[in-house]
């Protein structure tokens, strides 16, 4: 993606990255179930969805970062599905599953590091480098923290609101630790994204149960505030020259 397209990492980020893992989440859970697409069958429409989000995206010149969000999203929805499949239609135990995304994910981490992640020269944050391998690597992530939550809720039977309580404070500690500087390194983006993938699957699930909102009002509240939240705290302006990812 361009750099005028891509979000500075910040505060406005991380919290819109958590929303749109809860959304993601019942987003998933929408297409498979309330649209009767399965978890594998809604895939194909999800790539396509992807593919022209990225073409698209090469052909505009304004500055905005929409096409971003909005494969965060289709990405956060496929890899939710791709979960459910592996782990729920195939019945793989979810401990095996989890091994195999972590050797996935630093795999392509480690043949795509160069292109995921530069450090602007002169400057003060990090502007994403967001090629194929960020995109592979990101949907192995939202895969990976998929099962991590539903393994807490259920392999560990603590339930959507045992998982959400466990895991949350685990995303807040990584903030708080993060926000001097780590967060803007590689490997402890990436475990920041699973946290935040793991969590958001426990509260999407809770808030999206019977017993709470409901899944097609949860998924519609969701994607309000995560809209909402990115339309209200905006980023900083840049420059083209500013936003230019030296090679």
């Amino acid at each position: 993606m361009q750099p005028n397209h891509l979000p500075a990492l910040g505060p406005r980020y991380w919290c819109a990255l958590c929303l749109a893992s809860i959304f993601g989440a019942n987003m998933g859970d929408l297409f498979a179930r309330n649209l009767g697409l399965g978890h594998v069958s809604g895939l194909p429409f999800l790539a396509a969805a992807l593919a022209i989000v990225i073409v698209a995206e090469r052909f505009d010149r304004l500055q905005h970062q929409s096409y971003y969000w909005l494969a965060i999203i289709i990405v956060r929805t496929a890899a939710t599905n791709f979960a459910d499949f592996a782990a729920g239609d195939l019945k793989l135990p979810r401990i095996w599953v989890m091994a195999a995304l972590t050797v996935l994910l630093v795999a392509a981490l480690w043949l795509s590091w160069q292109f995921a992640w530069q450090r602007l020269a002169g400057k003060t944050d990090n502007l994403l480098r967001v090629d194929l391998g960020y995109w592979v690597s990101m949907f192995i992530a939202g895969t990976l923290g998929t099962v991590i939550g539903d393994f807490c809720s259920h392999n560990m039977h603590l339930d959507d609101a045992g998982a959400a309580i466990l895991l949350s404070p685990i995303v807040a500690a990584l903030f708080l630790i993060g926000r001097q500087g780590p967060l803007r390194l590689l490997p402890f983006y990436w475990l920041t994204v699973i946290a935040i993938r793991a969590a958001g699957t426990a509260i999407g699930d809770l808030v999206s149960g019977r017993n709470m909102l409901g899944l097609p009002l949860s998924t519609a509240i969701t994607g309000i505030l995560f809209v909402v939240l990115l339309l209200i705290l905006r980023g900083p302006v840049r420059s083209e020259q500013s936003m230019v990812v030296p090679s």
